[in-house]
């Protein structure tokens, strides 16, 4: 069984260890150890930075992602970005983002968020099938970026 819950300075390493290894995995790069480690570390102990959470199955991390929040004035409420999505190589196909997914949307239910977002590869096919599978659609919107550091 999957659990899903929220991310604490415990899960630092293993957060460390799956972004390194989605960083390679999707855009063949290594990310500086320190700059990531304070970075998630940053967000860990700021709630306003955002919020991970982590998939658990038998007391081992599986997986994780990252949670952002835009402001939408059209809605007059929050939406929720969700980042950083990694699953264990092992566990793909089994129904570890869909346990995350199915958990973040249904506290977005509770707390009147107005929807959900994320980015993928434009090649990353696999993943967008499982996000599409999710209920997720790519039909609105394209994201346009100029990374400055």
């Amino acid at each position: 069984m999957i659990t899903v819950k929220k991310a604490d300075l415990s899960h630092l390493d293993v957060l460390c260890e799956f972004q390194q290894a989605m960083a390679l995995e999707s855009e063949g790069m290594a990310l500086d150890n320190a700059t990531l480690r304070a970075g998630i570390n940053a967000l860990l102990t700021d709630r306003n930075k955002g919020q991970y959470y982590i998939a658990e199955q038998e007391g081992r991390v599986v997986g994780c992602l990252m949670i952002t929040l835009e402001w939408s004035d059209w809605r007059n409420g929050w939406v929720w970005w969700i980042q950083s999505v990694f699953v264990a190589q092992d566990m793909r196909r089994k129904g570890v983002y869909t346990a995350m997914y199915e958990h973040i949307k249904k506290l977005c239910m509770e707390q009147g968020v107005k929807g959900i977002r994320l980015y993928a590869d434009r090649n990353n096919t696999p993943a967008h099938k499982t996000y599409e599978k999710a209920g997720m659609s790519s039909e609105h919107y394209i994201t346009f970026e100029q990374m400055l550091f």
